[in-house]
């Protein structure tokens, strides 16, 4: 088959061309990297006002006639790169708004590729119309919206996901449904939003490369290492203070007995690198179930404090604290936690060897790849 990915922000079309390609499928993935993550992409699709006069030109620009020179750049080089490009067998989206612009050059850009591809599938792996439309009813006890349900001044700072409730992504929202083959969860957090939809084809976990991830037993000799990378742009979201509240604590009362490393904003390879030899990694907290940091952190070995709610936990069959930590919005029991694997290490290396063979069970790239075949097949 020839398969089209489009859009990149977690490593997952990554992971999941690897599996394709491993099944002897031809697969390119359009995207623009995802900023400072810098993912890799065959096509590379961006606009040129990023920063410096141009950016300030572009914003300008924008204020005066609500016109997003972009977004319509984007759109054309999209436009361009798809004209060099036979047909596909499937094209899938890794999001509503897969190019990161403007709601109806989204719309128009889909347009194009419903005219190349034989099946399209949208896949619900982050914000976007249902799913906020979804976390607006405040159903769930807690949601990368609980902030703002808590502090509505913080509007700004969540723009991005409140942004997919206005008219322009509503319509783009019917339209991908309208044309879709179907939609595809990657976790939890969105499979939830979308039981019942007629549209929804089920959940499909992450694809996580085990091949390229290596296993890395803990060493002991020293202190505890705990690493906390933060995204500043989602911080707010994903809960990240409680985690500086917990360390706080734990670095009064452990300070000689754990080393504690905290980054901002640093690109993906670099990520890694600063985790690799970490015994506990702090992920997010306003979560059901794993993102790609943290699935790819538990490929390696390290606990990992994120989502494991009760939903995750009957999905998989498992008991709570025996393959990732869920880390709930409250940094005194972060802190407790954490103190308890401190105080036992031994818990530490079970739950270390438990979620390497959690991800190799359900996440290993090879297997997720032949669901996704077997998925589009029959839809």
């Amino acid at each position: 088959m020839k398969i089209l990915l489009v859009g990149e922000y977690s490593r997952l079309h990554n992971s999941l061309k690897e599996g394709l390609n491993q099944l002897g499928h031809e697969v390119i993935i359009m995207g623009n990297k995802d900023d400072f993550k810098n993912f890799p992409v065959d096509i590379y699709i961006n606009h040129s006002f990023q920063k410096g006069i141009l950016k300030k030109i572009k914003i300008g620009i924008y204020k005066l006639t609500s016109i997003d020179i972009g977004s319509i750049e984007v759109y054309f080089k999209a436009k361009s790169q798809l004209k060099r490009l036979e047909s596909f067998d499937v094209v899938q989206l890794i999001n509503e708004s897969p190019l990161v612009i403007k709601a109806s050059f989204e719309k128009r850009f889909i347009k194009k590729l419903l005219k190349q591809s034989n099946k399209l599938f949208l896949l619900s792996t982050g914000a976007d119309h249902l799913n906020i439309n979804y976390l607006m009813k405040n159903k769930l006890k807690y949601s990368i919206l609980t902030p703002y349900f808590e502090d509505p001044s913080l509007k700004k700072d969540q723009f991005f996901d409140l942004k997919y409730l206005n008219s322009e992504f509503k319509d783009l929202h019917h339209f991908i449904y309208n044309n879709c083959n179907g939609v595809i969860a990657t976790d939890i957090d969105y499979h939830i939003p979308l039981l019942s939809h007629e549209k929804y084809l089920g959940l499909i976990p992450n694809p996580i490369n085990i091949a390229l991830i290596k296993f890395k037993p803990l060493d002991f000799t020293g202190k505890i290492k705990i690493f906390h990378g933060v995204n500043r742009h989602s911080m707010i979201k994903k809960g990240n203070k409680f985690f500086e509240d917990a360390l706080k604590l734990i670095e009064e009362k452990y300070a000689n007995q754990v080393e504690i490393t905290t980054t901002y904003n640093i690109p993906y390879d670099e990520y890694i690198k600063h985790y690799d030899d970490c015994h506990i990694l702090l992920d997010q907290v306003y979560a059901y179930d794993q993102g790609y940091n943290a699935l790819e952190a538990m490929a390696k070995g390290k606990v990992v404090f994120t989502g494991a709610e009760q939903e995750w936990l009957d999905f998989y069959n498992l008991k709570e604290d025996t393959v990732a930590i869920n880390a709930l919005p409250n940094a005194t029991q972060i802190a407790e936690k954490l103190e308890w694997l401190i105080l036992n290490p031994h818990k530490i290396i079970e739950i270390s060897k438990s979620a390497r063979a959690f991800i190799e069970k359900e996440h290993n790239y090879k297997k997720i790849a032949k669901t996704y075949l077997d998925t589009w097949i029959k839809n």
